[in-house]
């Protein structure tokens, strides 16, 4: 098979697809590997590199996609990269449709087959390919949450983790999935007051557990979020519904009782948000102001650290890509329930419920297309 890697076009995305690591992989395995000059540059991993590795280096994205069978990406296709999406063409990368209808209807529009990292699902529910980012922007979260505190970024003046004599900052974590487990990890490393609020109380009881309580725990009800979001310094919303949109949680007027200057960090923007007034932002321009709080809504958040963020999902995407292009996708699929679960259109249809959920759009079972 032939495997493509196009440059990331998405705003200070510097992360790629594959590394020479991958490249390598599978040139081994007699696969031909094309990849975009400069696709590798902002993760540390040059054309020299790509070539050593056995790699072919394209002078253009058109050509690495008008020759590839399998596009490996790490964002979703942006609309000046749709005309080059084809019938016989696969897309291994991040989709999020559920949250993008206008993605969703071009990719049905061009019969492409699509996987999503983020909804293939082993047997036990975790998201292998969504977990290396989860940690990663969890931990970013508490960065850029205790950054946009000081008082010349539009914040309240308040130092995370405090000094003697002196308050530490509240911060309030919704959902302890992975990206909220680390969010607080990193919190409570700083020594500010951390609870997490969930609706999973064995998810709850497990955190507590794992830091001997120094993170606070409270079960999710709109009245106790409400208060807690009253005293909260700093919000980090991780919600996580696998390949549907995010619920809304934080409403507009729990956001108009908080303290002047306090920030929201929504890090489930991906999947449309889980604060009332969240819309995905860059990271050029990454707040912007809701009453008189401090949204950040940085829709690719990993990218800011590419050089462990492509480390970290290359190792998480690795072998489903020699899979995919050591049997083709039907076989892949037909023997990994797993990577079954990441496929979202083929030929015309579309085959997750939640996104046809989030769209109205027809729904067809994904074992009949896979076979």
């Amino acid at each position: 098979m032939r495997i493509g890697v196009p440059r990331e076009v998405k705003n200070n995305e510097s992360r790629v697809g594959l590394g020479a690591a991958g490249v390598h992989e599978l040139v081994a395995r007699r696969h031909d590997v094309v990849v975009e000059t400069g696709a590798g540059i902002g993760s540390g991993v040059s054309d020299e590199d790509y070539r050593a590795a056995g790699a072919t280096v394209l002078d253009s994205a058109d050509e690495v996609w008008a020759r590839a069978d399998l596009v490996i990406k790490v964002k979703e296709p942006l609309p000046q990269e749709y005309g080059r999406l084809r019938r016989d063409l696969i897309l291994f990368t991040y989709l999020h449709l559920a949250a993008d209808q206008e993605l969703t209807e071009a990719l049905l529009a061009s019969g492409a087959t699509a996987i999503a990292y983020e909804t293939v699902q082993q047997p036990d529910r975790s998201l292998p390919l969504l977990a290396p980012m989860s940690a990663i922007a969890g931990r970013l979260a508490t960065q850029v949450g205790a950054y946009h505190l000081m008082a010349p970024l539009g914040g309240s003046g308040v130092l995370m983790g405090g000094v003697p004599g002196t308050s530490e900052a509240n911060v309030l974590v919704i959902g302890g999935g992975v990206v909220g487990e680390q969010a607080a990890m990193m919190a409570h490393g700083l020594h500010a007051n951390v609870t997490v609020m969930d609706l999973d109380l064995s998810r709850l009881g497990q955190i507590a557990t794992m830091h001997h309580g120094g993170i606070l725990t409270r079960y999710s009800t709109a009245l106790d979020l409400a208060e807690e979001i009253r005293r909260a310094d700093v919000v980090v919303g991780s919600v996580l519904i696998p390949g549907e949109r995010a619920p809304k949680l934080v409403t507009d007027e729990m956001v108009a009782g908080m303290k002047p200057g306090s920030v929201l960090v929504d890090v489930a923007i991906d999947q449309g948000g889980c604060f009332e007034h969240s819309r995905p932002t860059t990271h050029d321009d990454p707040t912007f102001r809701v009453h008189d709080t401090v949204y950040y809504c940085v829709a690719n958040m990993p990218g800011s650290v590419p050089v462990t963020a492509t480390a970290a999902l290359n190792n998480a995407t690795l072998p489903y890509v020699l899979k995919l292009a050591g049997s083709g996708w039907q076989e892949a699929l037909r023997h990994d329930g797993a990577l079954a679960k990441g496929l979202h259109t083929h030929d015309g249809r579309l085959t997750h419920a939640g996104t046809g959920e989030a769209h109205g759009i027809e729904v067809t079972a994904a074992e009949s297309v896979i076979g």
